[in-house]
C-alpha cells in the first residue's frame, strides 16, 4: 500500500488549501481514511476521517474543513477553508482496512509521507 500526498503550502489566514492523497494497493471505498496533523513535540492528532460506517471531524475544524473520497480516482481529499495560524502543522494521510473510523493513530496501518501546511 502506498499513500502519496500533495497540496500543502503556505497561505495567509483566511485562505484555503486542498490536500490530496492518492492511494495505490488500497481501495479508498473499502475502509476508513483520515487526515492527521502534527506539530513539533506533539503527538499526531486526527483532523478528519471518513469511512463506510462513520465520518468524524475534530471540533476545531468543523465548518471549515471537508474530507471526501473520489472513488473513481482512488483519492482522498481534505478541503481546508478559513485557515488559521493554529492549523499550521505537518498533515498526514492515513488508512486502515477497518470500516469504522477511530481517532487514535494506532488504529491506522498505512501512512503517507506528510505535507506541510503553514498559515501566517
Amino acid at each position: 500500500v502506498q499513500l502519496v500526498e500533495s497540496g500543502g503550502g503556505s497561505v495567509q489566514p483566511g485562505g484555503s488549501l486542498k490536500l490530496s492523497c492518492v492511494a495505490s494497493g488500497y481501495r479508498v471505498k473499502s475502509g476508513c481514511m483520515a487526515y492527521f496533523r502534527q506539530t513539533p513535540g506533539n503527538e499526531r492528532e486526527v483532523v478528519a476521517a471518513t469511512g463506510p460506517s462513520n465520518m468524524w471531524y475534530t471540533d476545531s475544524v468543523k465548518g471549515r474543513f471537508t474530507i471526501s473520497k473520489d472513488k473513481a480516482n482512488n483519492t482522498l481529499y481534505l478541503q481546508m477553508n478559513s485557515l488559521k495560524p493554529e492549523d499550521t502543522a505537518m498533515y498526514y494521510c492515513a488508512a486502515t482496512a477497518d470500516r469504522y473510523c477511530y481517532t487514535s493513530a494506532y488504529k491506522y496501518n498505512y501512512w503517507g509521507q506528510g505535507t506541510q501546511v503553514t498559515v501566517s
